[in-house]
């Protein structure tokens, strides 16, 4: 495995995804579910999408290495762009997140159905976001599906973690918009070392 690869990726998802909506859906599920039960549930969701970006990013080495590059200068060029946008509207969009979640959720449950409820809410509402695009382009950028996998997969549980286990608690004590510009300035940042290693290889 590849440590470099691994501690890169669970630390870009990790910052990427800490404020976004799946925060706070776990958040929400688990005060209609038990805790470990959305926990699971969420965790087997991630695992699904997880293991298509990581396949989807094992075909992209296939292609030429400019081109991956280019992409994937794009690609988080385009997270820190949209994080940057987004920051200032985070705190005020927190509310009605929490409502969009909870009218998913109106009814408590137990059991393996808390655990499907939840895979399904976040299954659904997932696909195609900034932690799946970054992992493709991980994959393609180390060529190491492995330590890919295991940093996002990782990542992606220890969000979803903080926030049944204390994210009533962090949010009183984090801004989200502060979380934005802070994985605005990560993608930006990976952004200008991989041109640094595009004009350095060649």
């Amino acid at each position: 495995m590849d440590l470099a690869a691994f501690v890169v990726t669970f630390a870009t998802i990790f910052l990427v995804e800490l404020p976004d909506k799946t925060f706070i859906a776990a958040l929400v599920l688990s005060t209609r579910y038990r805790p470990l039960l959305v926990w699971i549930g969420v965790g087997l969701a991630f695992l699904v999408q997880t293991l298509i970006a990581v396949l989807a990013g094992k075909a992209a080495t296939l292609l030429p290495d400019t081109l991956v590059a280019g992409v994937t200068i794009a690609i988080f060029l385009a997270g820190a762009f949209i994080l940057l946008r987004t920051a200032p509207g985070a705190d005020a969009g927190e509310k009605q997140t929490e409502e969009e979640y909870a009218a998913k959720a109106t009814s408590p449950k137990t059991g393996f159905k808390a655990i499907a409820a939840s895979f399904l809410v976040l299954f659904a509402a997932e696909w195609g976001d900034l932690s799946q695009l970054l992992t493709i382009n991980m994959v393609a950028r180390y060529d190491d599906h492995v330590s890919v996998f295991l940093g996002a997969w990782g990542a992606l549980l220890a969000v979803s973690g903080l926030a049944v286990l204390s994210g009533r608690l962090l949010l009183r004590h984090m801004r989200l918009s502060v979380l934005h510009y802070i994985g605005s300035a990560v993608c930006l940042g990976l952004a200008c070392f991989t041109v640094y290693e595009l004009l350095t290889a060649t």
